[in-house]
């Protein structure tokens, strides 16, 4: 009997599935669409950098031409340099490498980690593109159910490893549920990845967007860390690269040389542009990051200073942070419903709670992850307004 194709064994992309409940929905001039659905700026990069990205256009031949498959040397070079710093410990240019964009950095990690049947360990509500890949991976995702704020436990993913766990995957600030993960959290998953000999995949995104000052956790101050430790980044959100597809892995040189058998048989070497961009942004745009960085925290905190007009309906906000608020809903129909009603009635595209858990998991019927990083704070007293005012 044959088997099904890798790609039917996991789900449809949530994002493009919540695009298609616009089809035939006409909004008011007076109410336009709020699309808080996607965790992506749709702001091109700043003059300055597309000014710099024109020029190495016109003046740089190398940049159209393949590179090495763990990416541009002075890039590798800066960003290790930049994670020493940052970190207070030691990352050195062998031990990065430039991917098309983090999800292809996780990809290329689980590559080298899993066989058929593995298991790895992911907090709920998950990044469902994590659990697509390990579908589509043959590996099997393992749910770890978080706590109060939705951080995780290491003593409940202890009690979830087997002899076939090869990982857990840590995203922070977390994707849904935009939390930050306190640094004595990250330490004891790290000492648990260590003393079951599995791997610590922390995804840090939106590291940039992080409210807290000074530098997220120690793991890179321990001299071994590269025996446990894979950490992703991507370029994207922080120098609004989405479409040029830059990310980057750090680990251990024995692990990054694995990667570049999976680099080099699906894209050969990243985005050379793009890789040119990320270098001149790190270079040249700390200060205009900073803004930024600010910015979004002003909207974070919009979303607390406007959320009372929901709690007194029903509604919790179990989680906010970088762009993401995560909520819980008070109404007697599932998320994935209630979202697709929400196009319509209130002109508010968002994802439902179901995309970022297991089918069989209860929680996500009550959920909705709202994007915030492209509406300011009118945006958000706009989105909560109709929230407060929308019944099913």
């Amino acid at each position: 009997m044959a088997q099904s194709p890798r790609t039917a064994m996991t789900f449809s992309p949530p994002v493009m599935e919540a695009r298609r409940w616009l089809d035939g929905v006409t909004h008011p001039v007076d109410r336009p669409l709020i699309n808080v659905s996607q965790a992506a700026p749709v702001d091109a990069p700043p003059q300055a950098m597309l000014d710099a990205m024109a020029q190495i256009i016109l003046t740089d031949p190398a940049a159209h031409l393949y590179g090495p498959v763990l990416g541009l040397p002075n890039l590798r070079a800066e960003v290790a340099a930049r994670w020493s710093r940052d970190y207070a410990g030691t990352v050195t240019p062998a031990q990065v490498a430039i991917t098309s964009g983090c999800n292809q950095a996780f990809a290329a990690a689980i590559a080298t980690l899993c066989a058929e049947g593995d298991e790895v360990i992911l907090p709920v509500p998950y990044y469902f593109n994590h659990a697509m890949w390990l579908d589509m991976s043959g590996a099997v995702t393992v749910p770890l159910q978080t706590g109060a704020g939705l951080i995780p436990d290491a003593a409940d993913a202890a009690a979830l490893i087997t002899d076939r766990t090869r990982a857990i995957v840590l995203v922070s600030p977390n994707n849904p549920g935009g939390v930050e993960y306190p640094a004595v959290t990250l330490s004891a998953f790290r000492d648990l990845c260590r003393s079951k000999g599995i791997a610590l995949i922390v995804d840090e995104t939106y590291r940039d967007f992080d409210a807290r000052s000074g530098a997220a956790h120690d793991l890179f101050t321990d001299p071994d860390w590269d025996d446990t430790l894979i950490q992703l980044y991507s370029f994207s959100k922080a120098y609004r690269l989405t479409g040029h597809r830059v990310g980057a892995i750090t680990a251990s040189q024995a692990r990054l040389a694995e990667v570049e058998k999976f680099l080099d048989t699906v894209a050969i070497c990243p985005n050379q542009l793009g890789q040119r961009a990320a270098l001149w942004g790190m270079r040249n745009l700390d200060q205009w990051l900073a803004a930024e960085r600010q910015e979004i925290l002003d909207r974070r905190a919009a979303i607390t200073d406007h959320f009372p007009q929901l709690a007194q309906n029903g509604w919790e906000l179990l989680g906010c942070g970088a762009y993401f608020a995560y909520l819980r809903h008070p109404f007697g129909i599932a998320s994935d419903d209630l979202a697709q009603r929400l196009v319509a009635g209130a002109g508010i595209l968002c994802l439902p709670g179901t995309m970022f858990r297991t089918a069989h998991d209860p929680a996500g019927a009550r959920e909705l992850r709202i994007a915030f990083a492209n509406i300011d704070r009118a945006g958000v007293a706009e989105l909560f307004a109709r929230l407060a005012a929308y019944t099913p």
